[in-house]
């Protein structure tokens, strides 16, 4: 069984699909200023994944490297194609949940070494700022998708008592 944060990561992941299922590639690609596109948030979210759990543990820099040609960072901003940053989402959640399978209390109060230098954060903290950026850009794809109209939102948050109830620390 996966670490309590690891299942709470897992959950604001499904909330974040569920948020964005059936959002088109045109409304996808809408920015309704001052926030970003959805395609963008997702390529974003990706991105973080990314650098977090696949190449700062794992030193895995093949996974994901679409990320780099956005240039998520640029102003303005990019804008991926919502299909191509979801494809890149998922490989990059697949080959981070290679990294979670194994975590332990104790590694979740690790911190990473990058570059030579010690994160500031645990990987525990690191763990926790992942989930909440899920849960802020949740909110602001569910405000985009009704600012553009969108009707039958999902109500959140799901079905958190069955796919991720409390429960003691691993």
């Amino acid at each position: 069984m996966a670490h309590p944060l690891v299942e709470q990561l897992r959950f604001a992941r499904s909330e974040f699909q569920r948020c964005l299922a059936g959002v088109s590639e045109e409304d996808g690609a809408i920015r309704l200023l001052p926030m970003n596109s959805i395609g963008w948030t997702v390529a974003h979210m990706a991105n973080q994944e990314r650098w977090f759990w696949v190449v700062w543990p794992q030193g895995n820099m093949e996974v994901g490297v679409e990320l780099d040609a956005w240039d998520l960072r640029s102003k303005p901003p990019s804008n991926p194609p919502l299909s191509e940053a979801w494809a890149v989402w998922g490989a990059v959640t697949a080959a981070a949940d290679r990294y979670f399978d194994g975590l332990t209390e104790e590694q979740m109060q690790e911190h990473l070494v990058v570059d030579g230098d010690t994160r500031a954060e645990s990987v525990g903290t690191l763990l926790l700022r992942t989930i909440y950026h899920y849960w802020y850009h949740t909110g602001e794809a569910n405000a985009i998708r009704q600012q553009l109209g969108h009707t039958d939102l999902p109500e959140f948050v799901g079905k958190l008592g069955i796919e991720a109830p409390y429960r003691p620390g691993a």
